[in-house]
């Protein structure tokens, strides 16, 4: 079994979106996939347009309904093999918790941008002495961590950050969708990649 994170403000919107996007894509990998906040209201609901997204995008009703949001805690970044947060401040903010888990830990975008330079030969060889899910996919994240500075830098740094559609009209909900869902289908590609 492998284990992901996915981190946001609120978990109420973005990063419950990723996690069971991936969830659902990941599933017949049986993977462990959690989210949370950084400033995480405890227990409330899923947002009614973030829910209508992840339905749209293939994820049942009852998964969404189902969804608490949590607060992030140190203790939460001490198992995930991958961590992808929302944005540059979430990432920060994760590293600052747990300084250890850098080269574990990205920004969505940023790790679909990063991946889409890695040749999947390169992921696949880093997995070779990995001898479980959890292993193969921490040598695919180092990898592709370590291309940080060789791949250029978005123009606009914000390229690597999903927008916040919180309190936002519907058109927000579907641009941050729609910067979300193809870093969410990179992501899985890789995994996919690292666990053949």
């Amino acid at each position: 079994m492998f284990e992901i994170l996915t981190v946001c403000t609120g978990n109420i919107c973005r990063s419950p979106l990723a996690e069971q996007l991936l969830r659902v894509r990941l599933a017949d990998l049986d993977p462990l996939v959690m989210s949370a906040g950084t400033r995480g209201l405890p227990a409330a609901e899923m947002t009614p347009e973030a829910a209508h997204i992840a339905q749209a995008l293939g994820v049942p009703a009852a998964d969404s309904a189902a969804h608490r949001s949590r607060f992030l805690t140190e203790h939460h970044l001490t198992k995930p093999d991958l961590i992808l947060a929302m944005t540059r401040v979430h990432r920060r903010a994760i590293v600052e918790l747990a300084p250890s888990r850098l080269r574990s830990t990205f920004t969505i975008r940023e790790f679909a941008r990063l991946a889409a330079a890695v040749p999947v030969e390169e992921i696949r060889a880093s997995t070779d002495a990995a001898t479980s899910a959890s292993e193969k996919v921490r040598a695919a994240a180092s990898v592709i961590s370590a291309y940080r500075g060789l791949v250029p830098a978005p123009e606009d740094p914000a390229d690597d950050d999903v927008i916040d559609p919180y309190r936002q009209p519907w058109e927000i909900y579907q641009l941050s969708a729609s910067q979300l869902e193809p870093a969410v289908t990179t992501v899985v590609a890789t995994v996919r990649a690292a666990l053949a």
